[in-house]
């Protein structure tokens, strides 16, 4: 049996106290029946299917059912299609190609069925993220039943879901635009846009925008991402929640000067999560602008890496807890906030548990915001960066312990070989080691050194597509990456305005030696953590070791551990099952997981790399797990695994 890592002792036990003491609300039950009608599967983000046709007995014999090909839709290998298709009624819904078309698509056999996208233009030509992640799907239960899609050019679509023609009673002929309505002052086109689907609930379409990338922003000033709610039925604007707070608005004294009046970002990039029954939807909002540097913008600004809880019908803030002060390190909230019903203390509870990429999980009560464990402000390391002003503390969680490695040290580097941890050391001093919030420095800092190395890297932690929860038992499972990276600052007056930005004009990565990471593995992992008690039950390594490790000559003749890759798993539950691709970075192999003990059963070859969160349903009495693939040199796909019928037995001779 392929090695596995277990973190506690008696790991089946808790797993199965957890079953009995747990218990889940109908709202938060993961998918309903044999469909899969949300992004990840309920308004709670559980991305559960209680279904178990595929199960561990026969995970190995998945066989690809069909692939829909999306090259005639477009596709670059810097747009990375990460669709997330719906199952609804027989039939898949997903978004393809550079222009995010919506297609759909029989759910048993592949054949598309009907296609529409909009020609933007300038809009589009100029659209700062045209990756995309999905549609939306809505229905008054008697016949009216929409797909609604927000696209790369930032309008906003509701669709027929029988024939993908424009609703003409929703907003113009089916489209609302929404560069409508924003904070006047700068020309929203190319600096504001979106790239996951909206969420629909109790009758009202929330848009989460995406802003223009913070890591070398040309300007300091930039749009701010309010999320806004329409009608569904009607597309009129109902709400906007100024995650940039206006003059005299709460949060407002947290922006210190008039930051707030030029300052954006700010916005909800990655899904959300909604409560049906209570009314709230969860905003996980992003970093300010810049990523790096907030010397433009001192003080704690809110409502930036804040989870943020409103009345969806109002747009009224509930409550909020900011997770981040100030964040220069982009910890922008990456995962959408997950709704369990869990048993604490001998006591229900209804929590959301909000992922990030420094490996937390903060827990609250979803009601109230109370933290379900103490959360402790901590003093954290000053800047040195000219003009820039570090938040002194920083919230910690105490419960559950981190669910992947923080900062960088000496014990940290890559120990494989004598030689290379020495090379490792001799490597490091040119730079600065941290803890979790260790601000980022000069690349040519006074002391002499490039940059501090920060450990989760920008990617995470935990990003969009990492994690999964089984209501049965109150257990989330949360892939993570370990992946350091250079927090590296300088000025470049004729990229921005900025009085510093990231110094690499692409991701900021670390040093290696000869080519292998900086540290140590395992580099990437699941994490099977128990919210009843916030206890860690299991560890698993993400993934085999990559060729170029394995094969390293450096290496030769060194027994390796099994390493994982430095990818971002996207995972599905299912009754006895987790399921996950290695991800983007990682090698085309789907792996099946036994979820009580992280024992893996089966590993699967894909035709590419997943790359957008793996969905299950049952179609005409089978089940099929589906998903995008994708390579730099292959085009999107959807690729759906089945297990093959098995024969009846006949008698003949």
């Amino acid at each position: 049996m392929v090695q596995h890592v277990v973190q506690h002792i008696g790991r089946v036990l808790p797993f199965v106290v957890a079953l009995f003491l747990a218990i889940p609300a109908a709202a938060q039950r993961g998918t309903q029946g044999t469909e899969w009608r949300s992004q990840h599967g309920d308004h709670g983000s559980t991305r559960y299917s209680p279904l178990d046709q595929i199960n561990r007995d026969n995970a190995k014999d998945l066989q690809i059912a069909w692939r829909w090909k999306g090259d005639n839709f477009g596709s670059t290998p810097e747009i990375r299609n990460q669709t997330t298709p719906l199952y609804v009624d027989g039939v898949l819904y997903a978004t393809a190609g550079d222009r995010r078309a919506v297609v759909a698509i029989d759910g048993g056999s592949g054949e598309t069925l009907w296609m529409w996208k909009m020609d933007e233009g300038e809009r589009w030509t100029e659209s700062p993220r045209k990756q995309h992640r999905g549609v939306a799907y809505w229905t008054d239960g008697s016949g009216d039943n929409r797909i609604v899609v927000v696209t790369a050019g930032f309008h906003l679509v509701a669709l027929q879901a029988e024939t993908g023609r424009p609703i003409p009673t929703f907003g113009a002929d089916g489209v609302v635009d929404l560069m409508e309505h924003l904070r006047p002052g700068v020309d929203p086109v190319g600096r504001i846009g979106n790239s996951s689907p909206a969420m629909i609930t109790n009758g009202v379409v929330v848009v989460g925008p995406a802003a223009e990338g913070g890591y070398r922003p040309p300007k300091k000033e930039n749009v701010p991402g309010w999320v806004r709610g329409y009608d569904v039925r009607t597309g009129k604007l109902l709400w906007t929640f100024h995650t940039v707070p206006e003059p005299g608005e709460e949060g407002a004294d947290t922006w210190t000067g008039d930051s707030a009046t030029f300052t954006g970002n700010a916005g909800v990039w990655c899904p959300m999560a909604a409560d049906d029954e209570l009314g709230y939807v969860y905003l996980p909002v992003e970093a300010p602008t810049g990523d790096f540097y907030g010397g433009h913008r001192p003080g704690d600004n809110l409502f930036s890496s804040t989870l943020v809880a409103l009345d969806v019908r109002t747009g009224k803030k509930v409550w909020h807890q900011q997770l981040v002060h100030h964040d220069i390190w982009d910890r922008d909230i990456a995962s959408a906030p997950i709704l369990m019903d869990v048993t604490v203390d001998g006591k229900p509870r209804k929590i959301v548990v909000q992922l990030t990429k420094q490996a937390f999980a903060y827990v609250y009560d979803r009601v109230t915001g109370d933290p379900i464990w103490p959360i402790v402000e901590k003093p954290v390391p000053p800047s040195d960066v000219p003009g820039e002003q570090a938040a002194a503390t920083q919230p910690f969680p105490t419960k559950p312990a981190p669910f992947d490695r923080q900062g960088v040290t000496e014990d940290e580097l890559i120990d494989f070989t004598p030689a290379l941890k020495q090379e490792a050391l001799e490597i490091v001093k040119s730079y600065r080691l941290s803890e979790l919030y260790t601000p980022p420095s000069l690349a040519d800092a006074p002391d002499g050194t490039k940059g501090t190395l920060t450990l989760p890297g920008v990617r995470g932690g935990a990003n969009w597509e990492q994690s999964a929860a089984d209501p049965e038992t109150g257990i989330l499972y949360v892939a993570s990456t370990s992946e350091v990276a250079n927090l590296a600052l300088k000025s470049d007056p004729t990229v921005s305005n900025m009085r510093y930005i990231l110094a690499s004009p692409g991701q900021p990565d670390p040093p290696t030696v000869q080519g292998l990471p900086l540290i140590k593995p395992p580099y990437g992992r699941i994490t099977a953590i128990d919210m009843n008690t916030g206890e860690h039950l299991w560890m698993q390594v993400n993934g085999d070791t990559p060729d170029e490790i394995r094969n390293h000559p450096a290496l030769r003749g060194v027994d390796l551990p099994r390493t994982g890759s430095i990818s971002r798993a996207g995972i599905v539950v299912t009754k006895t099952l987790v399921l996950a691709g290695e991800g983007w970075g990682g090698r085309p192999f789907f792996w099946a997981y036994d979820k009580q003990t992280g024992e893996i059963v089966a590993s699967i070859a894909l035709p590419a790399v997943q790359t957008g969160v793996p969905v299950t349903y049952m179609h005409e009495g089978k089940q099929y797990v589906v998903m995008t693939v994708a390579n730099p040199e292959h085009p999107a796909e959807l690729v759906a695994l089945t297990v093959p019928e098995v024969p009846e037995a006949t008698n003949e001779r």
